[in-house]
């Protein structure tokens, strides 16, 4: 059957968009403090995934949902099957925004909003490619499950959930990344060190803040200092911020000094992508006369993790020429002088390395510190062999409809649920030299991108499974 993807496609943009504006009109990122039987991770999460269900029950597909955790839309039948994971929540949309996140919003070709590349956009352009095989008469030879997560930026219930319940696909791909395609991903960890809250003799740190998530690089950071003299400390604050890349206030009131660091926030899996306004904040302040654990906080911050992605002063440095480099990312810094603090890092790592050498390297910067180190989930790297017939077809289509005959596949810092199948890929949708705007303010992916990317998932499932 020959047919014009990209025509195709273009026929669905109206309905697309339409759709991409319901989906990302819901704040879909968890909040637990608005957990709920019926809503279990916040209701954001099960609203999307709801929505994302409905639209599939619109078009005639099979569906079922997991207890508002997860569920998947079905077609065709067989006993392999090939498995799209795409996940229905979102990052906290943060500060910065120039337009409404969740409202989406077209802009010189661009839509911008919360989701449209980080995964809503994506994924619903692979449910698009799905439904023109359907709406194309097109039966697959084996089963199709496009599944959907509602906890892929956290801890991955949902996903989790879903592998209690159902089968294990062992192929498939998630529309969760960046073309050309991502055959291996790198192990992933997370540690937090914990402080008590004590302070010296001199400046008081009252409060320290900085951070939404672990794999997100802080824009903003706030601290709150009593006991300073407040002249001086604001005429040094300017004067840091006129040499640093970071932009920033200050005020003052009966509660203190009150200090604000703006940076960029990005994906924590390429901290170099963003500036760490957390850690550029902690390093004003580290030379200040703070003492206790405020000094040792700050220090750490300041001296062992500001400004260094491949946790080189750590001495953690590690690259493998397959998997390239290690990085780390200093996600979310607390502080308050009553209840102590923490300072969360997560590290992308290749093969080579791992938690225990990892745990190593930070238990050896903080042994003259009255820290508690803890490591939370680890997920160890993932890599699919380039020979493999579904890497092989896959890019096969990438090449087929952009044209780029030389396009490789890649290894990426960034965890995907691809990783969770033994021949598990992600595949798009953000195309090469296109703005990597995941995690950050003012989110978007260009219209033509999404509607080229459906052109791409339509022949590529169309490819797999006939």
């Amino acid at each position: 059957m020959a047919i014009d993807w990209q025509q195709l496609a273009e026929k669905y943009r109206k309905d697309y968009i339409a759709d991409l504006t319901t989906l990302v009109g819901i704040d879909s990122s968890r909040d637990d403090s608005k957990a709920t039987k019926d809503y279990p991770l916040g209701p954001g999460p099960a609203k999307a995934l709801i929505a994302f269900l409905g639209l599939a029950e619109r078009d005639g597909f099979k569906t079922k949902n997991l207890d508002n955790l997860a569920g998947y839309v079905e077609y065709g039948e067989g006993d392999e099957t090939l498995a799209i994971l795409g996940h229905a929540d979102v990052m906290p949309a943060g500060k910065g925004w120039h337009t409404d996140p969740f409202t989406l919003t077209a802009k010189d070709g661009n839509l911008y909003g919360r989701g449209t590349s980080d995964d809503k956009g994506p994924a619903l352009a692979a449910y698009y490619g799905l439904k023109m095989l359907k709406e194309q008469g097109i039966l697959p030879k084996i089963k199709i499950r496009f599944i959907i997560g509602t906890d892929e930026e956290s801890d991955w219930t949902g996903m989790n959930h879903y592998l209690d319940l159902e089968p294990a696909p062992t192929l498939g791909f998630s529309p969760d990344a960046e073309f050309p395609l991502i055959n291996g991903e790198k192990g992933n960890v997370t540690f937090t060190s914990t402080f008590t809250g004590t302070n010296g003799n001199g400046l008081v740190l009252r409060e320290f803040d900085a951070g939404l998530r672990e794999n997100m690089v802080p824009r903003d950071a706030e601290a709150t200092v009593e006991n300073g003299d407040e002249v001086q400390l604001t005429a040094d604050f300017d004067k840091f911020l006129a040499a640093a890349p970071v932009t920033g206030d200050v005020t003052a009131d009966a509660a203190g000094l009150h200090l604000h660091v703006i940076g960029k926030a990005a994906h924590g899996m390429e901290p170099k992508n963003g500036i760490n306004a957390g850690t550029y904040l902690a390093t004003f302040l580290a030379a200040q006369d703070f003492g206790g654990d405020a000094a040792d906080f700050l220090g750490l911050l300041a001296n062992q993790l500001h400004d260094d992605s491949r946790a080189n002063k750590l001495g953690m440095a590690y690259t493998d020429k397959v998997m390239g480099d290690l990085t780390m990312n200093v996600g979310i810094m607390t502080f308050t002088a009553d209840e102590g603090g923490l300072i969360n890092t997560n590290f992308r790592y290749p093969t080579g390395t791992g938690a225990a050498d990892i745990q190593a390297g930070l238990a050896k910067a903080t042994a003259d510190m009255n820290v508690t180190l803890k490591q939370g989930r680890e997920m160890v790297p993932h890599y699919v062999d380039p020979s493999d017939p579904i890497v092989a077809t896959l890019m096969d289509v990438y090449r087929q409809q952009t044209g780029d005959t030389t396009a490789q596949p890649e290894v990426v810092g960034g965890g995907t649920y691809g990783r969770l199948m033994k021949r598990g890929v992600a595949f798009g949708a953000l195309f090469p030299g296109t703005q990597d705007t995941m995690h950050q303010a003012d989110e978007f992916q260009p219209e033509a991108d999404l509607l080229k990317a459906m052109a791409i998932y339509g022949q590529a499932i169309f490819e797999l499974t006939k």
